[in-house]
């Protein structure tokens, strides 16, 4: 055979250049635009415009295992500014000090309430039981490790008030634990990467996903779609493509902060990454035919980005593999891999990279002060966390189609230095 004569080859070596440069380029505009047209005249988190009306909220709170962190959690909530709201903490089977220590904070804190479940059931089932005992029609769910920022419910809520076919909001996260390079290089994930994404997907009108550290959700809308599945390894993806294929809207509200914690050992970021890459091959498979219904052509743009990204991950590993495979045997030179390191389309895609990144610090500077000594560290962001995602993208696959379905339930993750 001449394997000179299969084009498709090279076409596989420049779609693992171009595709990521193609992206960034695609996230810059779209975030761009949004910031443009959405964001730039809004007022700063810490000063939210009056509502007309501030109805009664219900703030969700699934806690296990969360005994270092719950308390802070809790009194975060409590201090929000905002006129009439309930908290609902949700202890899903807990083994440690979780269940006493929600009980006692009941006495100082009396806008709280506490449901204690006697067995693990997972993250959806106890949110669904938190559903069911809010008195309100819109519901606020945050982690409980979560530190969420004073107006948050107000920018949440506000935003579902305003647009009687918002389904769900999702709100902007922001790393707190940063005494390491993986956690320093995380801070410019979520701003450079993660908003901007959002930005870019609510230009085009769809987004992939809330997020569900924090987030919020009209009760009649996760009625209307069966609430959250208890058969996904993320509910947060699935309820949030359910949602919009039953034609209700995702909006991004970036003035809604929270702080969160994120792993910063490889084996928790692994764990933590794999499992929303299983998460996203879960709701391809389950809505993916749905997707491509001409009602949902909104949702084709979200299909096409997460399609691209697998087929990227597989692409990176054939090069890698051919190059590895090449250091022992001879290959025909249409399929040899010289190098992996990289050359000049490496200096290009750095370069844009950078500028990506430097986009967000523009935009993301309202919401953070001193972000640019935080441009350092994400230099680093797409060695290691490029190579993450692609090596959990290609295991994500054969293994969500391997699994057999089951409840998912929680485990605890790695939360990181906290000092």
């Amino acid at each position: 055979m001449d394997w000179t004569s299969l084009p498709w080859i090279r076409w596989l070596f420049n779609f693992a250049f171009f595709y990521p440069m193609v992206m960034a380029c695609f996230w810059i505009v779209g975030g761009v635009y949004y910031y443009l047209r959405r964001e730039r005249k809004k007022p700063r988190p810490d000063a939210p415009p009056a509502l007309a009306s501030a109805p009664f909220a219900s703030i969700l709170v699934p806690c296990f295992n969360e005994q270092d962190h719950v308390v802070e959690t809790i009194t975060a909530l409590s201090a929000q500014i905002y006129p009439d709201f309930e908290i609902i903490a949700i202890d899903d089977g807990s083994s440690d000090r979780t269940p006493e220590l929600l009980a006692a904070l009941v006495a100082d804190h009396p806008r709280l309430r506490v449901i204690h479940l006697s067995q693990n059931q997972g993250k959806a089932n106890a949110l669904r039981m938190g559903t069911l005992a809010a008195t309100s029609d819109y519901l606020v769910c945050v982690d409980s490790d979560a530190v969420l920022d004073p107006h948050a419910v107000r920018w949440m809520v506000g935003q579902l008030v305003d647009g009687p076919r918002v389904g769900a909001v999702t709100g902007n996260p922001r790393i707190r634990n940063r005494t390491t390079l993986m956690g320093r290089m995380q801070i410019g994930e979520f701003s450079a990467i993660v908003g901007l994404i959002k930005r870019a997907q609510r230009t085009y009108g769809r987004l992939f996903t809330i997020s569900g550290v924090i987030c919020a959700f009209r009760r009649t809308a996760l009625h209307d779609v069966g609430f959250w599945s208890d058969r996904m390894v993320t509910e947060d993806i699935d309820i949030s493509w359910r949602l919009q294929l039953a034609g209700w809207d995702i909006r991004y509200e970036p003035n809604a902060l929270c702080w969160i914690l994120m792993p910063e050992t490889i084996r928790g970021l692994w764990a933590q990454r794999l499992r929303w890459a299983c998460g996203g091959v879960e709701v391809l498979l389950s809505h993916g035919r749905d997707v491509l219904a001409w009602k949902k052509r909104r949702m084709w743009g979200i299909l096409l980005e997460y399609l691209l990204s697998l087929t990227w991950a597989y692409v990176m590993l054939t090069i890698i593999v051919l190059w590895l495979v090449g250091q022992f045997i001879q290959l025909p030179p249409a399929i040899h891999v010289e190098s992996i390191l990289p050359r000049w389309h490496g200096v290009v895609l750095a370069f844009v990279c950078m500028l990506q990144f430097a986009t967000s610090l523009i935009i993301e500077r309202r919401y953070e002060d001193k972000m640019a000594r935080h441009f350092y560290w994400v230099i680093w962001y797409p060695i290691a966390f490029w190579m993450l995602g692609m090596l959990t993208a290609v295991v994500a696959l054969p293994r969500t189609l391997l699994r057999r379905r089951q409840r998912a339930v929680w485990t605890s993750p790695d939360r990181g230095a906290t000092a």
